[in-house]
């Protein structure tokens, strides 16, 4: 399983995703999921993926290989105008992955089925988000669903739900993401750490920071235990029920 969030703020967006894959109960490993491509100055577009990993890893090897600078490799994800363009690749490269998995195709209800987060911004648009589903259609982010989650998403969502806002600061969602991921993690053995942060400010077309948050991280200690002890301090100061 997996658990990756992006959310859209006024100042940009901010992506983040767990690195678990796992083949059974006790057999677990790491894997990216979050992939970035980007021409400085004019485009930063980001990518995370949940579901069957060598669907996941088909999609993006696909996605990468087509960027390169080849003639009959156009158009790509460097070069398409708009980010709504790009989702529409994306999903009709996802829909291809999938459909050639098997000798006869796949449904998008079987076993080879994912689904990606994508974002970004290309000069002359706004930062945007898009959910892109294994049938290879999409959704935008909007204000009234100003984020989006892929794999294990029912844990971390409460948190994302009462907290969140637009205005926000960067530090702040960084903070809230800490939170719903440290919910999953303790609730989904199959979503763990490191956990891949991403932040990208609006109109910089750039991304200089691209932090992995390790099992010994001291700020994601110190949010998992002060959101426990905060948790359990509002639940004794709630009014008792009466018997």
């Amino acid at each position: 399983m997996t658990y990756c969030v992006g959310l859209r703020l006024n100042k940009g967006l901010v992506f983040m995703s767990d690195t678990r894959t796992n083949a059974g109960v006790d057999n677990f490993s790491i894997t990216k999921k979050m992939f970035t491509w980007d021409v400085p100055g004019e485009r930063v577009v980001t990518l995370m993926t949940a579901g069957n990993l060598a669907t996941t890893q088909a999609l993006i090897s696909l996605l990468d290989e087509r960027s390169k600078a080849v003639a009959d490799r156009s158009p790509t994800i460097l070069e398409l105008p708009t980010m709504f363009q790009i989702a529409r690749l994306v999903g009709d490269t996802l829909k291809e992955v999938i459909e050639n998995s098997g000798p006869d195709g796949q449904e998008a209800s079987s076993k080879f089925k994912a689904s990606v987060i994508l974002g970004g911004q290309i000069k002359g648009g706004m930062p945007t988000l898009f959910l892109v589903y294994p049938e290879g259609n999409f959704i935008e982010v909007t204000d009234d669903s100003p984020f989006f989650q892929i794999g294990e998403a029912k844990y971390g969502k409460p948190i994302l739900v009462r907290a969140y806002e637009a205005d926000m600061s960067f530090e702040d969602t960084i903070k809230l993401l800490m939170v719903s991921f440290d919910s999953t993690i303790k609730a989904n053995l199959s979503v763990g750490l490191p956990l891949d942060l991403q932040i990208y400010a609006k109109d910089s077309f750039e991304v200089d920071n691209k932090p992995r948050i390790e099992s010994d991280d001291a700020y994601y200690q110190a949010v998992s235990t002060g959101w426990g002890d905060a948790l359990r301090n509002a639940l004794m100061q709630l009014p008792s029920y009466k018997i």
